[in-house]
């Protein structure tokens, strides 16, 4: 009973009132390994090629993930190009209108600003680049030189700010 469990975890499978013999027949041992590696070989090769496919539809993937994006923006620089050839007269009207559209680009693609004027300053999102006395407190933003944004609540550029260090005498 203990020899078949042994057998059983092996592997070996040995009808009842049969003696085990070690040596199994080499003839249908070869079959059955020349079965197996077929077999082996066929799911090595299959998955080597689901491996480059994957590896070339990612790379395609990458290659053309902003293309919706960039679409939307030769749309702002259609219009660019339209009010650089308009009278001076409307190209004030033209350029809000542009920035607005590109706004709008910006935001659907998730892209948003970072609004920084009076706000505590904080590093995560802000780059000081100028330390001012003023009547404000102290590690408040007074002036926005560069604005930061954000992509999906990740900070893609930091915004450039002018800091106040406090109303010292």
């Amino acid at each position: 009973m203990e020899d078949e469990t042994k057998d059983r975890q092996e592997g070996i499978v040995i009808e009842e009132g049969t003696e085990r013999n070690d040596q199994v027949s080499t003839e249908v041992t070869r079959e059955e390994y020349d079965e197996l590696y077929g077999k082996y070989l066929r799911l090595a090769a299959d998955f080597d090629n689901y491996r480059k496919r994957s590896a070339r539809d990612q790379e395609r993937i990458i290659q053309f993930a902003n293309e919706r994006f960039a679409l939307e923006i030769l749309d702002v620089l259609d219009n660019f190009e339209r009010a650089l050839k308009a009278d001076d007269a409307d190209l004030r009207e033209g350029l809000v209108q542009i920035h607005k559209l590109f706004l709008s680009v910006l935001e659907r693609n998730g892209i948003t600003p970072i609004r920084s004027e009076d706000s505590p300053f904080d590093p995560e999102k802000h780059e000081a680049i100028a330390y001012l006395p003023s009547e404000k407190d102290e590690g408040v933003v007074l002036d926005e030189v560069c604005r930061g944004y954000c992509m999906h609540d990740k900070v893609i550029r930091c915004a450039k700010v002018a800091v106040s260090k406090g109303n010292k005498q």
